[in-house]
C-alpha cells in the first residue's frame, strides 16, 4: 500500500513508519512547513502533524488553530479530490475532556479547556461534517499518552527521579491512568488499513489496563533495580506547593501535579470490537517496561 504520512520526523512518526515499511508498505513522507501536494497513487493519508500540547502555556493560542485545524482541513479537502481511500487523522483524547470521571469513551459529551483540546476539537468537527464518497473512508484516532523507546516526557522525567533515589512525595493521591504503547499504535493503525470492515468514525487508542502513578514508581524501580520509595504526604500541602510553583517556575507545577495525579482511564472496547480482537499485543506493563528500559 502507497501511504503519505505528515509528522513523519517526529516521535510517532518515525515508529509508524519504520513498522509500516517492515510491513511491506511504501511510505511517502510529507512536510507541511512549506509548499506540498499530494501524491495521486496514494491510497492512505496518515495525518500527524500538528501542534502539541504546551504545557508551559507560552504558545500563542492561534498557533493550535492555525496547524491544528487549519492545516488539517485543508489536507482533507487535497484527500477528497484524490483516489486515496482512507483519512487517518490523529487528534487526542484532550479533544473530548480534560479530566475524566470514571472511564473515557467515544461517547463522551467534549467540553475541551485548552485552546489545544480546542483545535483538535475543532478540526474533528470540520471533518465529520465534510460529505464522505462510498469509497472512502475517515478515522479520527483518539490517542491518550503514547510512549515508547526514545520517547522523552514525564516519563523520563519520573525515571530520573526514581533512578536518583528520591522519594516519590506523591503517593498519597490515588489515580487511575491509561497509557498507549507505540507498538499497540503501531498494530492498530496496520489492523484498521488492512481491515476493509472497519467503519468511518472516532476511535480512542489505549492500552487494555489502567496503572496509577504508585503502580508506575513501583514499575520504573523494579525494572532499573532500584527500592521503591513512596512518601504519603499531605495532598492538601502537595497541591499548595504545585501553586507556589507555577508562580517561581519550581519543577513541580499544577500542570505537572496534574498529570502526575490525575484519573484519565480510557476505553478502547470500541476499536477492539470493530476489529473482532479480545486484547491487544501488548500488556500495559509489558510495554512500559520495555519504554523503561530505554531510559538507561
Amino acid at each position: 500500500m502507497n501511504i503519505i504520512i505528515t509528522g513523519a520526523t517526529g516521535f510517532v512518526g518515525k515508529n509508524l513508519s519504520k513498522f509500516l515499511k517492515e510491513k511491506g508498505h511504501h511510505i511517502s513522507p510529507l512536510s507541511l512547513r512549506k509548499a506540498w501536494e499530494l501524491d495521486q497513487n496514494a491510497e492512505a493519508i496518515i495525518h500527524l502533524a500538528g501542534k502539541a500540547h504546551d504545557t508551559k502555556n507560552t504558545s500563542a493560542e492561534k498557533e493550535y488553530f492555525e496547524i491544528n485545524t487549519e492545516l488539517t482541513k485543508k489536507l482533507f479537502e487535497e484527500f477528497l479530490n484524490t483516489t486515496a481511500q482512507d483519512f487517518i487523522y490523529f487528534s487526542s483524547v484532550k479533544a473530548t475532556a480534560d479530566t475524566v470521571e470514571g472511564f473515557l469513551d467515544e461517547n463522551h459529551k467534549s467540553n475541551p479547556q485548552t485552546p489545544y483540546g480546542k483545535s483538535k476539537l475543532y478540526a474533528e468537527e470540520y471533518l465529520l461534517s465534510q460529505k464522505l464518497p462510498e469509497n472512502k473512508r475517515l478515522f479520527i484516532i483518539r490517542p491518550c499518552m503514547i510512549h515508547g523507546p526514545g520517547n522523552k516526557g514525564n516519563l523520563n522525567l519520573l525515571y530520573k527521579f526514581v533512578q536518583k533515589g528520591i522519594p516519590y512525595p506523591l503517593a498519597a493521591f490515588e489515580n487511575k491512568r491509561s497509557f498507549l504503547s507505540i507498538d499497540n499504535l503501531n498494530f492498530l493503525i496496520l489492523e484498521m488499513l488492512s481491515n476493509k470492515n472497519v467503519g468511518s468514525g472516532i476511535y480512542n487508542f489505549a492500552d487494555d489496563e489502567v496503572l496509577s502513578t504508585n503502580e508506575l514508581v513501583k514499575l520504573i524501580a523494579n525494572t532499573s533495580g532500584k527500592k521503591e520509595k513512596l512518601w504519603k504526604i499531605s495532598s492538601k500541602l502537595i497541591s499548595a506547593t504545585a501553586k507556589m510553583g507555577d508562580v517561581m517556575k519550581l519543577p513541580l507545577n499544577s500542570e505537572r501535579l496534574k498529570k502526575l495525579t490525575e484519573n484519565y482511564w480510557v476505553s478502547n472496547q470500541k476499536i477492539k470490537n470493530a476489529l473482532g480482537i479480545a486484547k491487544l499485543p501488548v500488556s500495559a506493563s509489558e510495554g512500559l517496561e520495555k519504554t523503561i528500559k530505554s531510559f538507561k
